[in-house]
């Protein structure tokens, strides 16, 4: 009976091993971003044979190593190693010569051991199992010291094995992931306008998809100028995220440019114009839109503008005094194309700067839009003096970089010399 008993506990618990197996293949596999699913692999590994560090070496072309992904470390012993590759020398290396899996019960004590960088944890045990990408060596897992103290197994060596191969192709499907967004997001940037020269007007633009993949979106920016020499600004953000909103945006945007090019008219009856034709043609996908016209008005000009659900402009002038042009913004496209729409107006004296920008650039996890934008109010009024691409970067350099959502900018500034278009 005790037998059977050790019997059914070695079933029961290699049948566990399994399942626990095919739960960190679904795991991994549910990702497509390269990096967490390069640390999901080393977080997984880890727990699968329950060791208390695992590391995962990506190797370049040339067998050195390119990354190191740490797991169990601790950001102290993290921060406190610092950001150093391994050699490849020692054990580490053997595994990169050799890609077999490797278990060694006594690091210290081991031939190959190359010893432990100055601060480095002692470690006693070693499981490594190399990772394959296509037939090619991506890297290697390493796993160190069981929990309870004892040597690696047969059955840990299988288990992470198997994950390794999982590994391999959830690696690869990243990796194209990867490939295609950054693909789209070329292609999505290449639909964008080159800036034109007006005389007495200095133009800058900026577009950042989501760090979010899959890096392309809805948002866009347009200028063109008219037959009557006015210069035209044209920004907004289609509802959603993804190739769907990426697709929208190129319809409409390129209907909007024919239409302000074509259209002699405000830009309310613009788009009024194009939330009709866009209803008729298309089912009128949701969106926000704002065209503004930068008309000569004695050493000045005078904007003209209309909105479609859109953030009002954000006027900034040479006394370094920044408030947005609240207005009636109207419904945005896609809601009700009967809807008249309002023009509204405002005198830009020379040295005015004017932005048009989606809302990616004011929205903050956790805070209101009303404080984005106000903390946008106040970096460019603090920041007018200064070139307007710097302008422009200080807005951007307020976020880090990091955006949940896709982000297009117009800033116009009205130079200071008389003259028109």
């Amino acid at each position: 009976m005790d037998q059977l008993a050790q019997d059914l506990q070695q079933v029961t618990q290699a049948h566990g091993r399994v399942q626990d197996l095919l739960n960190a293949v679904l795991l991994i596999s549910s990702e497509l971003d390269l990096n967490l699913v390069l640390h999901k692999i080393t977080d997984t590994a880890r727990r699968l044979v329950d060791a208390r560090y695992g590391a995962l070496g990506v190797l370049g072309p040339d067998g050195e190593f390119t990354d190191l992904i740490t797991s169990g470390a601790g950001a102290d012993l993290t921060a406190r190693l610092g950001g150093t590759l391994p050699h490849g020398t020692g054990l580490l290396g053997t595994l990169v010569r050799d890609p077999r899996p490797l278990r060694v019960q006594d690091l210290a004590n081991h031939p190959q051991a190359a010893g432990f960088p100055e601060g480095h944890p002692r470690m006693r045990t070693l499981l490594g199992v190399p990772i394959r990408v296509r037939n090619t060596i991506y890297g290697n897992l390493y796993l160190t010291d069981k929990a309870d103290g004892g040597a690696f197994t047969d059955d840990d060596e299988a288990v992470v094995t198997g994950l390794a191969s999982a590994a391999g192709v959830a690696i690869e499907n990243a990796r194209l992931y990867e490939r295609l967004c950054r693909g789209i997001e070329d292609f999505q940037r290449r639909l964008l306008p080159q800036k034109p020269n007006v005389d007495g007007l200095e133009l800058h633009a900026y577009y950042q998809p989501s760090t979010e993949a899959p890096r392309v979106g809805g948002d866009w920016y347009d200028f063109i100028r008219t037959p009557d020499r006015v210069p035209c600004l044209m920004l907004g953000d289609v509802m959603g995220h993804g190739v769907p909103a990426a697709a929208a945006m190129s319809r409409i945007s390129n209907m909007l440019r024919v239409l302000a090019f074509d259209q002699q008219q405000p830009p309310s009856r613009i788009l009024h114009r194009l939330d009709t034709v866009l209803h008729e043609l298309h089912g009128g996908p949701m969106a926000t839109v704002i065209i503004a016209r930068l008309e000569p008005e004695g050493t000045g000009r005078r904007l003209r503008w209309a909105s479609a659900g859109h953030l009002p402009p954000l006027l900034v002038t040479p006394g370094r005094e920044a408030s947005y042009l609240h207005a009636d913004t109207g419904l945005p496209l896609g809601v009700d194309p009967d809807i008249p729409r309002r023009d509204h107006e405002q005198h830009l004296p020379a040295g005015t700067t004017v932005l048009l920008h989606t809302d990616g650039l004011v929205e903050q996890r956790g805070a209101s839009l009303d404080a984005g934008m106000a903390e946008a109010a106040g970096i460019a009024a603090t920041r007018v003096g200064e070139p307007l691409p710097d302008l422009v970067d200080a807005l951007i350099s307020a976020r880090a970089g990091t955006f949940e959502d896709d982000v297009a900018l117009l800033a116009a500034r009205i130079s200071p010399s008389p003259g028109s278009s």
